[in-house]
């Protein structure tokens, strides 16, 4: 393997978290919670977790974005309910678009892509209302690295949207945007190499 994918592969397992927590110890919640987007092998997962008997209730949320403008004909919300529905969640378990409450005490398996786990757990702990009442476990669909990218996933886009999410969580948390997350010296300098060999078209 040549040290650009070796360092693509370091800065997709640190955004990974390994999958927090591990896929073995996702416990019920109160509901899923997915982030809508392009890969539609999000809302596979988000129904997976579901059918597993994880969360009566599977929340979608998502409009139209950078990548799904001009593709989807509907918001990504919508696309994504479709799609769980295909897979055998019932209507009465979907919410699309939901309006924004003060949660209380609530627990939620957040689910998106799996380079976007990490990003996604500290800006739903800084972020969510109800902060301390409200317990977060994030997950998303279960690929390596090597099995992730496909014709709507091509790698060279994929790698800098990761090189830009970990400029992100290293800088938001002053913006007061996320949570402050550590991020190891060897991935930030596999961050650095990858930005050197042209993978900024993603940078804040």
């Amino acid at each position: 393997m040549d040290q650009i994918s070796k360092d693509a592969e370091l800065v997709y397992n640190y955004h990974r978290m390994s999958s927090y927590p591990k896929p073995e110890t996702l416990t019920p919640a109160d509901a899923i919670f997915c982030l809508c987007s392009l890969d539609m092998r999000v809302a596979s997962r988000a129904a997976e977790l579901y059918l597993a008997g994880l969360a009566p209730l599977v929340i979608f949320s998502g409009n139209t974005g950078k990548l799904t403008a001009g593709l989807f004909d509907r918001p990504e919300a919508e696309v994504f309910a479709a799609t769980a529905r295909g897979e055998g969640v019932p209507p009465d378990a979907i919410i699309v678009e939901p309006e924004s409450t003060n949660t209380g005490r609530m627990s939620l398996l957040l689910v998106q892509k799996p380079y976007m786990e990490r990003r996604t757990f500290a800006t739903f702990e800084r972020q969510w209302p109800g902060g301390e009442g409200v317990r977060f476990q994030v997950t998303s669909p279960q690929m390596r690295f090597e099995e992730y990218f496909d014709e709507e996933n091509p790698r060279e886009w994929i790698v800098s949207v990761m090189v830009g999410d970990l400029v992100r969580i290293r800088e938001y948390p002053e913006r007061g945007f996320q949570m402050e997350q550590d991020i190891p010296d060897e991935v930030r300098e596999a961050g650095r190499r990858l930005i050197d060999a042209g993978h900024d078209k993603h940078l804040p």
